[in-house]
């Protein structure tokens, strides 16, 4: 009995400890940041091996060369504990319509700002002959946002890093106003880190070396991040396109009943009405994960909205289903600034001040 009443006052106290610790955190996110880079800091001094992104999963990689290689490079950023298998349906068709395609992986649950300055110190290794097409999926597209608008082409300073220029920049599924499914980011490290997609394989610092959970405080509506990311002027030779999915799109007979039962009463303002609350709940789904308002770009363009969940816009989830709806608009987007604008920028390449 003495052993199962120290065992209920353990589980009472750990229960206690996890409550303590989430308030605070919720009420002081800048501080819970802070703390946390410090712990990857320090595991890092403690651990420099162990601790490595130089562990053959890392890194930035020649996925698949395009055939006959006429078109501008692609760069695949994927989002927060991705497995891997997100750009299964993109490389083929990116590879067809004669891409190169190289993928970048991150320690994706590190601070967003790190991971883009990973991808600075990779940068130089890409060949400055032709420019560069960033796609980035769900969090992946913050990276790519903040590397081009911070590192690669900030407006006003020079350039931070060297390397081939940027054509264009598709952001899939970005929640650029933030998300709240961040805060689920526990179950997302499981799905991440027990998969052994294209050799990569469980080991004791994988979840910490791939950081000690600042991404899903950066992705929080409002964050200091995302503020600071929004508020940045993004540079006008670098056209970005964003795309997001509708996991719940309003069926045509519903449209057509709206309007017969408007048209039966008399009463255009009960369509009206009714419409917009349908719209207004698809948009607060957006694809599943990012609403429709979080998927827009602070002061872009509209964006290519999709019907499809947050990974079905890119991934099927039967071999039978149909291509992924985001791929067409992908590829159309390429295609277009590759015409418009990769003769022009294949020689520019900024130099580190």
């Amino acid at each position: 009995m003495r052993w199962r009443r120290g065992l209920a006052w353990a589980v009472l106290a750990g229960l206690v400890v996890a409550v303590l610790w989430t308030w605070w955190a919720e009420s002081h996110p800048h501080e819970e940041r802070r703390l946390r880079v410090l712990v990857h800091d320090q595991l890092g001094a403690w651990f420099p091996e162990q601790m490595a992104p130089a562990d053959g999963w890392h890194g930035l990689e020649p996925r698949a060369a395009g055939e006959g290689s006429r078109g501008v490079r692609v760069v695949l950023v994927h989002g927060l504990d991705e497995p891997g298998t997100i750009w299964d349906e993109l490389v083929p068709a990116l590879q067809t319509a004669g891409h190169d395609v190289w993928e970048f992986r991150y320690p994706n649950d590190q601070g967003i700002d790190r991971s883009a300055l990973y991808l600075a110190s990779r940068w130089p290794a890409l060949s400055v002959d032709r420019p560069v097409v960033l796609v980035g999926h769900s969090m992946g597209g913050l990276v790519a946002r903040e590397f081009v608008s911070r590192l690669r082409h900030p407006v006003g300073i020079a350039p931070q890093v060297a390397g081939p220029a940027v054509a264009g920049v598709i952001v899939v599924g970005t929640p650029n106003r933030g998300s709240e499914w961040a805060r689920l980011r526990v179950w997302l490290e499981l799905r991440d880190q027990f998969p052994t997609y294209q050799g990569r394989r469980f080991s004791l610092f994988a979840a910490l070396r791939d950081g000690t959970g600042e991404a899903k405080i950066d992705l929080r509506p409002d964050s200091d991040f995302l503020r600071d990311l929004n508020d940045r002027p993004w540079p006008t030779e670098v056209p970005i396109l964003a795309i997001a999915g509708r996991l719940l799109a309003a069926p045509a007979d519903l449209t057509e009943g709206l309007e017969a039962a408007a048209t039966a009463i008399g009463s255009p303002e009960l369509e009206r009405r009714l419409s917009a609350w349908w719209s207004g709940i698809g948009g607060e789904l957006g694809d599943g994960v990012v609403s429709l308002a979080s998927a827009g770009l602070p002061g872009g363009p509209t964006p290519v909205t999709v019907d499809a969940t947050h990974r079905g816009m890119l991934a099927r989830l039967f071999p039978s289903d149909p291509e992924p709806p985001a791929i067409a608009p992908i590829l159309a987007a390429i295609r277009d600034w590759n015409a418009t604008t990769a003769t022009a920028q294949a020689g520019a390449v900024g130099d580190v001040p």
